[in-house]
């Protein structure tokens, strides 16, 4: 008891000395009241305060933090649409005044966290009602603007700062999305005859060249065959010419008739008839009568031919 009475005091200083001390914690800002009365902040690490006066009222993360948001909106044209997007929000700075409005706008952090929500929400929807069913899904990066440019002024107010918000999944009701699933189908069938049509037409429009120049060459060709053939036939008949009329010159010169050579000739004709011909019959007048006039043909056509 007497020590008590002597040495009370040490005790009492080393008591007030611990309660004067305040560890925070690194990532967060510790708010301190007197007496209910916003007083000031105390950074992260090792403060000191005014025992039993000073009282930490609220600890503050200034780290970023995540909410996951499901929800639903209406298009302009009535079609219902269903998004998942994640929310990603932080302190605005670790200015003073800011630190004091995170601490003191909002009871709690679920109170909030509700009034970020259905801030983030409201916004969307608005945006989305006046949009069509067939904009929505292209518009995913015009929705995020569109949202922080909404709310970013009230999220200053409270003293934070949205920095992101991902819309992660976009779906309609069952039965829009089958009939999304059709619309896609059916263009998929569409296009599939319309390229299908223009390779069959592509193909029947080769091949009809391919057969035209086909035509063109075979045609070119028997052209060049005909005129080579007629040549051949000429020359043929002017080495024939020039033969019979050298035979005739030296037998008039060996005073030989040269009826021999109508006769030569005319027996082969009568054997190429004989030998090369394609026909199954050939009507030929064998008879002396029929060699006579044939001869004399024959030296007409050739009289013609030196009067000429």
């Amino acid at each position: 008891m007497e020590f008590l009475t002597n040495y009370g005091w040490i005790i009492v200083v080393i008591l007030l000395g611990f309660l004067s001390l305040v560890t925070v914690n690194q990532g967060t800002i510790a708010v301190l009241t007197m007496f209910g009365k916003y007083r000031r902040i105390l950074r992260p690490g090792l403060n000191i305060k005014i025992p039993i006066l000073e009282q930490v009222f609220k600890t503050v993360s200034i780290q970023n933090r995540s909410v996951e948001l499901e929800f639903q909106a209406v298009t302009i044209d009535q079609a219902n649409v269903n998004f998942k997007s994640m929310l990603l929000y932080s302190v605005l700075n670790q200015d003073e005044e800011t630190i004091k409005n995170v601490a003191f706008k909002f009871i709690s952090d679920r109170d909030l966290m509700q009034a970020l929500i259905r801030t983030v929400e409201g916004s969307i929807r608005s945006y989305v009602a006046t949009k069509r069913q067939a904009e929505i899904l292209l518009l995913r990066r015009e929705i995020v603007e569109f949202v922080k440019e909404q709310i970013d002024i009230s999220l200053e107010d409270w003293g934070y700062h949205l920095q992101d918000l991902q819309i992660n999944d976009i779906t309609f009701d069952a039965r829009i999305m089958e009939s999304m699933s059709k619309v896609v189908a059916s263009n998929n069938l569409k296009a599939a005859a319309e390229n299908e049509g223009q390779a069959l037409l592509i193909t029947k429009t080769k091949a009809a060249e391919a057969e035209g120049n086909a035509i063109k060459i075979a045609a070119e060709a028997e052209r060049e065959a005909a005129r080579l053939r007629g040549q051949g036939v000429a020359l043929f008949r002017q080495e024939v010419a020039r033969g019979m009329s050298q035979a005739a010159e030296q037998m008039k010169q060996a005073n030989l008739d040269t009826n021999v050579i109508l006769f030569s000739m005319w027996t082969e004709a009568v054997k190429n008839f004989a030998e090369y011909g394609k026909g199954n019959v050939i009507f030929l007048d064998g008879s002396a009568n029929g060699m006579d006039r044939t001869m004399q043909q024959i030296m007409a056509m050739m009289k013609m031919k030196e009067s000429s």
